[in-house]
């Protein structure tokens, strides 16, 4: 994959691992900020309830510090650990997976622990649907009418995705365009007299 690229899955997807009594239900879900992750997490408490654990590992973008893992009350590095160690050896991110254990009423260890999270999180995976992504920018810009020609022929050169448009005296586009090209683009709009440009959010559908 190029630098700007992604693995990601498209939608949530369960695992489940079993020993000794004890259960583990594996939950993963596609996920663009951490916010999203926490809803998630803590629908999973409400609804497992009577679980023991809650554990879990999330990774969101292309930075390496982006990431975070839970033990809830299990042995430290035994639960979230094994979890993100499953999204990092598949080489994806963007995505939350939570681990619901049912105590079955006898200790597996240290070892046992590890192999048992990592197994039902590869189980979660596993079931996934996967999907090639591309780490974007958002970008607003507002210009002068007059300079709507030379806009658009920068649009039809470096084709961003268009999210917004209007047209009048005073006119805005509002586009997504990936990392790799954002430099070239926004080099070239800069250049246009009345261009104005002011990086965005990304939409809450982007993942």
């Amino acid at each position: 994959m190029q630098a700007d690229e992604y693995l990601t899955i498209i939608g949530e997807s369960r695992g489940i691992y079993k020993e000794k009594g004890s259960k583990f239900l594996a939950f993963a879900y596609p996920v663009s900020d951490e916010e999203t992750a926490k809803k998630h997490i803590q629908r999973l408490r409400r609804e497992y309830f009577d679980a023991r654990h809650c554990c879990f590992a999330w990774r969101l973008g292309l930075d390496d510090n982006a990431f975070r893992t839970n033990d809830d009350g299990e042995p430290s590095g035994t639960a979230g650990k094994p979890i993100y160690g499953q999204i990092m050896s598949n080489e994806l991110t963007n995505i939350l997976i939570v681990v619901v254990r049912y105590f079955g009423g006898v200790k597996l260890g240290t070892s046992g622990l590890i192999n048992a999270y990592r197994t039902a999180a590869a189980d979660a995976i596993s079931a996934a649907q996967t999907i090639v992504k591309t780490a974007n920018d958002y970008y607003s810009i507002t210009f002068s009418y007059d300079a709507m020609n030379d806009v658009q022929r920068v649009i039809k050169e470096e084709t961003p995705e268009i999210i917004s448009q209007q047209f009048d005296l005073q006119c805005q586009i509002c586009f997504s365009v990936r990392k790799l090209r954002t430099e070239k683009i926004i080099d070239k709009l800069s250049k246009i007299s009345s261009v104005q440009i002011s990086e965005t959010q990304a939409p809450a559908s982007a993942i």
